[in-house]
């Protein structure tokens, strides 16, 4: 059995780096042409979406992928004589081609490439830190300035937020400077302590409850003791300092907050009715929120409105109503191309025929990001044809079709979506004729030149003090 666990490893490789190849081939005919190349939805973009209809993957995946395999083919060619012979996996070339961006020496490419080649398959298993030394100590040997690395951890500042609507939490991991830190800190204990001595919340739920506050504008807590005679108010800002669609049925908006969300770890208590296990969607991809969560921001001042079906004649405008608007978007809840997950909110609303032949009705309605939109729109070869339950039936310029659901017959199965069943156009809408592709300041190759230029100039200081000659 360990010997087939190898074999299939092998060969995962195997067919990983002859993925890489054919797509490194379609990268090269698709992405030929110099003239589009100030367009806003270029020809990288144009085959990014292929890519990521193809397999499966998001847009910002394909194009991972795409650099990764043209990285092999015209930098890399023994490293990818190795993949594709599967004595290397794709986790060990990942790396490789990313530790190695900044090389833009031919000569110094080529060491690198002849010396990780020789040396990694020795490496044996390694974490991703030591995977990454491993080719630096080659990158640092033959081109110094192209070693990834941070000047400085003043430079490495972010904010990542990650929210788990399930858990109705969000976790947030980052680096301040340290006199944001300081006042972010202060500001955060004040607006903590502003409640009275009876609200149920630890101290730490209060500082944490304050950050939301923060990030409102708001600068008090609303105090949960619930006495009439409470001195601290009753709002805090947080329900309208942001606006956040939650889509769920009306049981679910009538639930009770739960409150062992509050205070210390509550003891078992067998005859405490448990809370409703129902549940709402986020719209914009962000999962489900639990029932009790959902009630504690209608009780902290959300507003409640009913999604309203709409009718089933077409409106007579170009653009939909807001009524229109809104439905269509809680329908979709993200861009209706294959395997994008731009939340709806930031999307286009698109007619899938051109109006005037199309109507502007829900069975003719889409959610599109812009990218996306330009793409249907500009080049040729994509086509949709949409359902009345929201159903598009994409068509690829190599003929290949995909289908793409609304978001809500995954999160929401029991709401029907599906709306009139609209005519064929009398005729074919013409070519886009007059309108003009918006265009880029920079081409996208002129970008990632800037990019490098920039990191490498990080090094500047550590290659100068490394080529500096010792005292005498």
């Amino acid at each position: 059995m360990v010997e087939a666990i190898v074999d299939f490893a092998r060969a995962e490789a195997q067919n990983a780096a002859g993925r890489l190849a054919v797509i490194a081939e379609l990268v090269a005919r698709r992405c030929a042409d110099d003239e589009r190349a100030h367009w806003a939805c270029d020809e990288w973009d144009a085959a990014a979406a292929e890519v990521s209809a193809a397999l499966g993957m998001t847009t910002g995946r394909a194009s991972a992928e795409m650099l990764m395999a043209m990285s092999l083919r015209h930098r890399l060619p023994r490293v990818a004589e190795l993949f594709l012979a599967g004595l290397l996996s794709y986790r060990m070339c990942e790396a490789i081609t990313d530790r190695t961006y900044l090389i833009q020496d031919r000569a110094a490419l080529t060491l690198v490439d002849k010396a990780i080649a020789e040396d990694a398959t020795t490496w044996g298993a390694l974490s991703t830190l030591k995977l990454q030394r491993a080719v630096d100590y080659w990158v640092d040997r033959y081109d110094p300035g192209a070693v990834r690395r941070v000047r400085s951890r003043a430079r490495d500042r972010d904010i990542v937020i990650t929210v788990d609507a399930t858990a109705g939490t969000a976790e947030i991991v980052g680096r301040l400077s340290a006199t944001d830190g300081e006042i972010v800190k202060r500001a955060v204990t004040r607006i903590a302590y502003s409640v009275c001595d009876d609200d149920p919340r630890t101290i730490a739920q209060r500082r944490s409850d304050a950050m939301g506050v923060l990030g409102a504008g708001g600068d008090r807590l609303a105090c949960l003791c619930g006495n009439p005679d409470c001195p601290a108010p009753g709002e805090d800002g947080r329900s309208a300092g942001v606006v956040v669609h939650v889509l769920a049925d009306a049981d679910v908006v009538d639930a009770e907050p739960d409150p062992a969300m509050h205070g210390e770890k509550p003891d078992a208590d067998p005859e405490r009715p448990q809370p409703r296990t129902g549940s709402a969607v986020l719209t914009g991809n962000r999962g489900i929120a639990p029932a009790p969560l959902v009630a504690e921001l209608i009780r902290a001042g959300a507003k409640v409105r009913h999604l309203r079906r709409p009718n089933d004649q077409p409106e007579p405008q170009y653009r939909p109503s807001t009524a229109l608007d809104e439905w269509v978007r809680m329908r979709d809840m993200t861009c209706r191309f294959p395997n994008c997950d731009v939340p709806a909110e930031y999307c286009d609303v698109d007619h899938t025929v051109a109006w005037p032949f199309g109507p502007t009705h829900p069975s003719n309605l889409a959610c599109m990001c812009r990218k996306h939109h330009l793409l249907k729109t500009f080049w040729p070869g994509w086509s949709d044809r949409q359902h009345p339950d929201g159903t598009i039936d994409w068509t690829s310029p190599t003929g290949r079709t995909y289908t793409s659901r609304p978001g809500s017959h995954l999160l929401m199965p029991t709401w029907n979506t599906t709306t009139a069943t609209l005519p064929p156009p009398n005729r074919e809408p013409p070519p886009t004729i007059g309108i003009m592709m918006p265009v880029r300041r920079k081409t996208r190759a002129a970008q990632r030149a800037h990019r490098i230029t920039a990191e490498r100039r990080l090094n500047d200081t550590r290659v100068a003090e490394r080529n500096r000659p010792p005292p005498f």
